[in-house]
């Protein structure tokens, strides 16, 4: 399970370091895609393969799936970590985070997210402020 937020900068190649918890359980390689809210999603291939089945599963003739399937495929890509504990992110996906130097990894359960700085302090922020209402909202849930 991914938890914890790490603070580490992109370099002058667009490479992150990816925290050696967070390692241990990508493995060498993961796939690294377009998230929501404006960070990136990365996901273990033992994870990426069960989203694969559920997307598979989504009626091609409905819009909203054909739409989201499409971003979070396009974006995709396959990601190796250097002797460094490093990934190069691809421009198309720094552009979609905003990540411009000094980045957020997030654990998130069975995923890592990547964000900008910026982009994380103002989700926490927001976050903090409504906590106990989503709390309470997510009752229905079982939490």
């Amino acid at each position: 399970m991914f938890m914890g937020e790490y603070h580490h900068n992109l370099d002058a190649k667009g490479r992150l370091i990816v925290p050696a918890k967070f390692r241990e359980q990508l493995g060498a390689n993961f796939v690294l895609t377009r998230g929501m809210d404006g960070c990136l999603f990365g996901y273990p291939d033992s994870e990426w393969q069960a989203l694969q089945e559920k997307l598979a599963k989504l009626p091609l003739t409905k819009k909203d799936a054909r739409t989201f399937v499409r971003f979070l495929y396009s974006a995709a890509t396959e990601c190796e970590l250097d002797r460094q504990g490093r990934i190069n992110i691809p421009k198309p996906l720094m552009d979609h985070a905003g990540l411009a130097k000094e980045c957020v990894l997030v654990g998130v359960a069975n995923r890592i997210e990547v964000w900008s700085s910026e982009r994380w302090n103002n989700f926490a922020d927001s976050a903090a402020d409504d906590f106990d209402e989503i709390s309470e909202n997510l009752m229905d849930f079982g939490l």
